[in-house]
C-alpha cells in the first residue's frame, strides 16, 4: 500500500480547526446516513493475492463506509479472522501459502461462525457444492460487476444481523451500535466520529492489547506513521471522555505495546 504521497488526516493532526471541520458529532439523527445509509460501523476482512484486485475492493468499500483489513495470503487471513471480530470475510479460493478452501474449513472448524463471501476464477458446480456444504455464505465468479458484490454482501448482512450483539460493553460502559449511543453509567457520552469509532474498535477487541499500528489501520485507513502522535491524541481524548471523571478506569496503555480496554 503506498500511500506516502496522500494527505493524510495525521499530517493535519496539530490543527484544532481541521479537527472541528472534519468530524460531525453523532447526535441521534444527525449524519448517521454517511455510514453507508446503515447506522452501524462494518468490518470486512479481504483476503485475495491479486493485489490490484484487493487494492480495488478495498477502495470500493471503504468509498461505501465499510471498515477493510486486508490479506494477501490463506495464512495471515487465517490469522486475521481467528483473533479479530469481522461481519463479513470475502474471501478468495487460489491463494498461496493456504487455499481459500482450508481456510473455510479453518474457520468453520474453529467454530468462527462469521459469514464468508467466497470469490473464485472456477465457475465449477463441484467447487460451489464443497465449499457451500463447508459453511460458506455465498460466490461470486471472477470477473464480477462492484454494484452485484455490494448486493450480495448486503443481502449477506442483512441475514445475519440479528445474530449480532445489539450493544458492546466494558464494565459500565456500553456502546449501542444501531444508535451510536454511548453511555458510562446513567451519562450519556458524546462522541466524534473517531473518537466512536475507536472506542468501537477498543470494544469489540477487549481484553486483547491493539498496536499502534494496529489502530491507525482499523480506525484512520492508513499504514502507521512513526512521526505522528495521532493515535496517542485520540486516545487521550477518549479518555478525558470516558475515564476521567471515574474511579475504575478502562483504558490501558502497555508501554511499548499500544493499548487495551478491560474491565
Amino acid at each position: 500500500m503506498n500511500r506516502g504521497k496522500e494527505t493524510t488526516e495525521a499530517q493535519r493532526h496539530g490543527e484544532p480547526e481541521s479537527r472541528r471541520r472534519d468530524e460531525a458529532r453523532y447526535s441521534a439523527g444527525r449524519d448517521r446516513s454517511k455510514l453507508q445509509s446503515r447506522n452501524e460501523i462494518m468490518y470486512v476482512l479481504v483476503v485475495e493475492d491479486d493485489k490490484k484486485v484487493a487494492g480495488f475492493l478495498r477502495k470500493g468499500l471503504r468509498e461505501e463506509g465499510y471498515t477493510v483489513d486486508v490479506a494477501y495470503d490463506g495464512e495471515d487471513g487465517l490469522a486475521l479472522a481467528m483473533v479479530n471480530q469481522y461481519d463479513l470475510i470475502i474471501l478468495d479460493i487460489m491463494l498461496p501459502e493456504r487455499d481459500g478452501m482450508q481456510v473455510l474449513k479453518e474457520l468453520r472448524t474453529g467454530r468462527i461462525s462469521t459469514p464468508i463471501l467466497m470469490l473464485t476464477a472456477r465457475d465449477s458446480v463441484e467447487d460451489k457444492v464443497q465449499g457451500l456444504n463447508w459453511g460458506a455464505d455465498d460466490y461470486l465468479t471472477k470477473p464480477f460487476a462492484f454494484a452485484e458484490l455490494l448486493a450480495r454482501i448486503r443481502a449477506i448482512l442483512r441475514r445475519g444481523k440479528s445474530e449480532r450483539p445489539v450493544q458492546l460493553t466494558a464494565a459500565d460502559l456500553t456502546l449501542d451500535p444501531v444508535t451510536h449511543e454511548v453511555r458510562r453509567s446513567d451519562r450519556e457520552i458524546e462522541l466524534t466520529s473517531k473518537e466512536y469509532a475507536l472506542l468501537e474498535y477498543f470494544l469489540r477487541n477487549k481484553g486483547q492489547v491493539l498496536t499502534r499500528s494496529l489502530i491507525s489501520e482499523h480506525v484512520w485507513g492508513y499504514q502507521f506513521d512513526t512521526g505522528t502522535n495521532i493515535v496517542s491524541v485520540y486516545v487521550n481524548y477518549l479518555r478525558n471522555k470516558i475515564d476521567s471523571d471515574f474511579d475504575k478506569k478502562l483504558i490501558h496503555t502497555v508501554r511499548g505495546v499500544g493499548y487495551v480496554i478491560k474491565e
